[in-house]
């Protein structure tokens, strides 16, 4: 439960800072700026909520937060394909807005499913410190 919650806090994040990049102006630089901005914050956001909350991950410095850091971005991106290919297949199935955000949420469940596995195998997988168990 805690996870969904922390997806949809994530999301927000990323849309309003869209929103506050939007207000900057309407080109495809804007375009591309927003995105760009909005997917940042949501990947952090939801890195540090995942990282306390969802996998108990205690690690600190910046060597260990850049590699971490580094291997949940990449998993992201695994993650990030299925949800577009979801998206996208719908959409040239059914070419309705309906089903396009039919195969989104679907694309996005199967991702988040994904990406707990692989985050929880290889990003947050180091082995508990000695008397935690």
């Amino acid at each position: 439960m805690r996870y969904a919650l922390f997806a949809i806090l994530a999301i927000v994040a990323n849309l309003a800072v869209q929103r506050l990049v939007f207000l900057g102006g309407s080109t495809t630089a804007w375009f591309l700026a927003a995105i760009a901005c909005g997917t940042l914050v949501g990947l952090v956001v939801k890195y540090m909520l995942d990282k306390r909350w969802i996998f108990a991950d205690q690690s600190t410095g910046l060597k260990s937060h850049g590699k971490k850091f580094s291997l949940y971005t990449a998993m992201g991106l695994i993650t990030t394909a299925i949800f577009w290919g979801a998206e996208a297949a719908f959409w040239l199935i059914w070419k309705t807005e309906f089903m396009r955000e039919v195969g989104a949420v679907l694309g996005l469940t199967i991702g988040y499913v994904i990406k707990y596995n692989l985050d929880r195998r290889f990003v947050f997988n180091d082995p508990e410190p000695e008397g935690m168990s």
